[in-house]
């Protein structure tokens, strides 16, 4: 079995600095923990986890919990789950999947819990470990998500370059947040410009906003373009639209939010705001390590850029 002093001699470091790496990666350099790592991996060296959480007086959980009703197996929850799970393994952390407060049992080093609701907050707040969100809140708790107003923004500013006359929003019927920032991003570009903003609100089915398009066609003027808060929501759209005229993206433009697979499978796929799943699954993990290793660490509201993926659904002038 491999030892330390072999990981260092095949590394070209000493066997503190491969200590340091294993227990304290924070403390060595990028190129020399990959230098580390990759003699590792050759030597097939599994370190001591148990006996590094025994010493440190951690138990290397990260609890992650899912608190709204969502089927965790979507794309988009997958993306935000692996960015975790990889960055927490770098960390020799392992990932725990929880779906009911209630049920929050075993020992964690901490916290990063999504789909939070106004009646959660109590038990968070008495949660006595760190704890990240996934999502803006409005309760002043640490957490990582897109920057969605910036996100609106650009979709808004790329329909009105493209010269459609009408720029619609079709927005999700919750009193969210993140919500709140895609209107506001809608609204601000529609006001910079001197527009007049429209918007309109369903629940995330697509169902919902194809019922809309076809219920409202007869005042849907050609050259109109929809700013939809989800890829869910522009799917329904384009779809009520198709089914109305086959010129999509000639006459009328759909823009979504995402970017993670619906976009992908509609016909022709759709332009949408691209999210970063994974890269915010990273955040959420790195942000909640700094927290678990300074007790002091100063509240951190992370916002990451989205960009705008440029599919069939939109014209191109």
């Amino acid at each position: 079995m491999a030892t330390l002093e072999d990981i260092a001699k095949v590394a070209h470091v000493s066997k503190m600095t491969v200590s340091r790496a294993i227990n304290h990666p924070e403390l060595v350099r990028d190129e020399l923990k990959t230098s580390i790592f990759s003699a590792m991996h050759e030597l097939n060296y599994r370190p001591n986890v148990a006996a590094k959480a025994l010493v440190n007086n951690k138990t290397q959980v990260i609890k992650f919990f899912v608190l709204e009703d969502i089927d965790i197996t979507e794309p988009y929850y997958m993306k935000l789950l692996v960015g975790i799970a990889e960055y927490l393994a770098k960390y020799q952390y392992s990932l725990q999947l929880m779906t009911d407060q209630h049920l929050d049992i075993g020992a964690s080093d901490g916290y990063i819990i999504t789909g939070m609701r106004d009646e959660d907050y109590d038990w968070i707040k008495r949660l006595e470990l760190p704890v990240v969100l996934f999502g803006e809140n409005r309760w002043r708790l640490d957490f990582v998500d897109t920057n969605n107003e910036m996100g609106t923004q650009m979709a808004t500013r790329y329909a009105l370059e493209q010269g459609y006359d009408r720029v619609v929003f079709i927005g999700i019927d919750v009193k969210e947040p993140f919500e709140y920032s895609r209107e506001n991003g809608y609204i601000q570009v529609m006001q910079e410009n001197q527009r007049m903003p429209e918007i309109h609100r369903f629940a995330n089915h697509s169902h919902l906003a194809m019922d809309f398009i076809e219920a409202t066609w007869s005042r849907i003027t050609p050259n109109t373009c929809f700013i939809c808060a989800s890829d869910r929501l522009a799917f329904g759209i384009q779809k009520g639209i198709l089914q109305m005229s086959p010129e999509i993206a000639t006459d009328y433009g759909v823009i979504g939010f995402d970017g993670v697979f619906l976009d992908q499978v509609a016909t022709p796929q759709l332009t949408t705001v691209e999210q970063p799943m994974y890269e915010l699954g990273e955040a959420c993990a790195e942000l909640l390590l700094r927290k678990i290793k300074d007790n002091y660490y100063p509240l951190e509201e992370r916002l990451l850029q989205p960009k705008l993926k440029i599919g069939g659904s939109t014209r191109k002038k």
